[in-house]
């Protein structure tokens, strides 16, 4: 097979795999799919969750889609006339306990053809991303560990580089450079050459991916049954907020999806079904609520 059809194989399999250990470790809800189809070509399964016993909200979808480059994205490129293939699988999730974290993925290929159909260019993009609102920092060595461990064999260098690029995308501009939450890695425009050929890039991907499940859902386990207060339930909504605004205000995914007429729904998927912004709001020094804010500084987790 091509790269293209190993890849959306890879993520129609993520999605049932991770859609089925999610249903297994809420235990009450179950995943709603919708199905749609893009007016330009292609389409897409999304797969959404809701009012579980562990999940508030979440959603895992995929698409393929392809056809006539939109004006956006040929101007960005610099082409006029180009034919495009993208396709990825994306998911966030936000548990109802504010002891487990939020978590997004996404995982997604690119290629490029000229006028006559003939591929110009491809590359691969993805990462991983955790968003606590309460913290064992065990728990967020583990989430490193497992995503270190799963780039070290494609090169020691990877992991290092692309925590970086996480620590320095997911990032608040407008309220000080404040981190979204404690990072994983981010890579983008990933394109072959004579040293990391397509194949290596896509193996590089599938065992990303493939990590996800074992990467957060040993947090879930452990965290969601800790008994909370409203109180840190209103913190919980609170950092939230921050969520929001870095997805509406500075993510590039989002934008690009509002300004090409994207599937809004899918696009606005990932925010949160409750958040709340108090004016002013100053966590108590010394208490677990600024803890997390410490929390939220660049370090380093794997080791």
């Amino acid at each position: 097979m091509s790269i293209k059809e190993n890849f959306i194989a890879l993520i129609q399999r993520l999605q049932n795999e991770i859609c089925t250990a999610l249903e297994e470790v809420d235990g009450k809800a179950k995943f709603r799919e919708d199905r749609w189809e893009r007016p330009g070509g292609g389409g897409g399964i999304s797969r959404v969750i809701a009012d579980g016993a562990v999940i508030e909200k979440g959603g895992v979808n995929t698409s393929v889609v392809h056809g006539q480059l939109p004006e956006l994205m040929a101007r960005q490129f610099g082409v006029s006339e180009a034919q495009f293939m993208a396709c990825g699988v994306s998911l966030v999730i936000h548990p109802i306990n504010p002891f487990v974290p939020t978590v997004h993925a996404n995982f997604r290929y690119f290629e490029l053809y000229d006028e006559q159909g003939n591929l110009k260019d491809s590359w691969f993009g993805g990462g991983a991303d955790l968003t606590p609102y309460y913290l064992d920092e065990k728990d967020g060595i583990h989430f490193h560990q497992t995503f270190k461990n799963a780039c070290d064999p494609f090169g020691k260098e990877l992991y290092p580089l692309y925590k970086k690029h996480c620590d320095e995308y997911f990032v608040n501009k407008h309220r000080n450079n404040e981190a979204r939450g404690i990072g994983g890695i981010f890579y983008d425009y990933l394109r072959p050459t004579a040293e990391r050929t397509a194949e290596d890039l896509f193996s590089f991907a599938k065992a990303n991916g493939e990590a996800f499940i074992h990467a957060y859902l040993p947090i879930v386990n452990k965290t969601k049954d800790l008994p909370y207060t409203t109180a840190q339930k209103d913190w919980q909504e609170y950092r939230r907020g921050r969520y929001v605004e870095f997805n509406l205000i500075h993510d590039r995914g989002t934008l690009f999806g509002l300004k090409t007429n994207g599937r809004i729904e899918s696009i606005l998927m990932s925010l949160p079904p409750r958040a709340r912004w108090e004016y002013d709001y100053h966590t108590v020094p010394g208490s677990p609520e600024a803890e997390l804010e410490e929390y939220l500084k660049p370090r380093e987790w794997a080791v």
